[in-house]
């Protein structure tokens, strides 16, 4: 059975996972780089996303590991086989998503972007600062990544609003709510957290409507999906001042073009899609891709972790 692990660290992972299964032919590939010679052959592929003139040619391809927690760059490649089965890496982001949730929490709140470039111009601007400390937050989206976000809060003392699709209580959630109680949560809170995924039911889920409800002092974190955000919508707020400034790591078109005006805010800061991303990645997914392999070639192709529901 032949492997293609198609990733940035295809050599590391093929390394390590040559060692436990010994019987697996294992092909390493940059992404970008040009698999369409060994594609017919493949059985197994390990990535987090493909091109669809590859997807055609892999005739045998029995099972897909996404290599992040979101598969909808997977699904949404046209000669996808509908009997390819699709698994991925959810469970492991915790740490750095919900890191990078409080780095664009702190900054924002500091200013610190005018911080330093008050340093570059050798300004010396002392001014007194707002705190995380006793602010509200809401999450949406109270899954692995949303409740360590919570987690976190509680040693500054946030009081926490979580939104989940079926209302129910939570550790470190001091209000739950569900989405049709979304307005109602973004009236209350100083920082609104996005971390949804992309399905059909959050396209465009914040638009228009939801950031006129948030105070003009309230900051919004996407950390989830570019597609769940009306970006006109957020470009007006931030423009008259209806919310305070925005964090975001997700837009609707990566990479985020030249020309967008986004860029250049002041009141917003931006990070190329890099939630998921840490220097340990490549051992926190291991884990996973060593019980599902394990599964798949003992033959327990209905009992993988993460199974995606097609």
């Amino acid at each position: 059975m032949h492997l293609l692990i198609y990733d940035e660290d295809a050599t590391y992972l093929k390394e390590k996972l040559e060692t436990k299964f010994p019987d697996l032919t294992i092909h390493a590939a940059q992404a970008g780089d040009d698999v369409s010679r060994i594609m017919e052959g493949i059985d197994i592929l390990m990535a987090k996303r493909f091109r669809d003139d590859f997807m055609g040619m892999a005739k045998n391809l029995k099972w897909i590991q996404c290599l992040i927690t979101g598969v909808d760059y997977i699904l949404s490649i046209p000669s996808l086989p509908e009997d390819v089965i699709i698994t991925s890496t959810r469970g492991i982001h915790g740490p750095q998503m919900s890191e990078l949730a409080f780095l664009f929490m702190l900054t924002l709140t500091r200013r610190f972007p005018q911080t330093v470039r008050n340093q570059d111009n050798r300004v010396w601007d002392s001014r007194r600062v707002s705190l995380l400390y006793r602010k509200k937050v809401g999450i949406l989206g109270v899954g692995v990544i949303g409740k360590e976000i919570a987690r976190k809060c509680k040693a500054f003392e946030m009081t926490v609003y979580g939104i989940t699709r079926t209302k129910r209580e939570m550790e470190y959630v001091d209000l739950s709510y569900g989405p049709d109680e979304l307005i109602e949560v973004l009236r209350e809170v100083d920082y609104f957290i996005n971390v949804a995924p992309a399905t059909p039911e959050t396209m465009d889920m914040i638009g228009a409507r939801e950031f006129d409800a948030m105070k003009a002092t309230a900051y919004f974190i996407n950390i989830g999906r570019g597609e769940t955000v009306d970006e006109g919508a957020l470009v007006d707020a931030l423009k008259k001042g209806k919310i305070a400034g925005a964090g975001l790591d997700v837009f609707r078109t990566e990479p985020l073009p030249p020309d967008h005006p986004l860029w250049g805010m002041e009141n917003v800061i931006i990070s190329p899609h890099v939630g998921g991303k840490s220097d340990i990645y490549p051992d926190q997914i291991l884990p996973i891709l060593e019980k599902n392999l394990k599964r798949f070639l003992g033959g327990e192709k209905k009992n993988l972790i993460n199974a995606v529901e097609r």
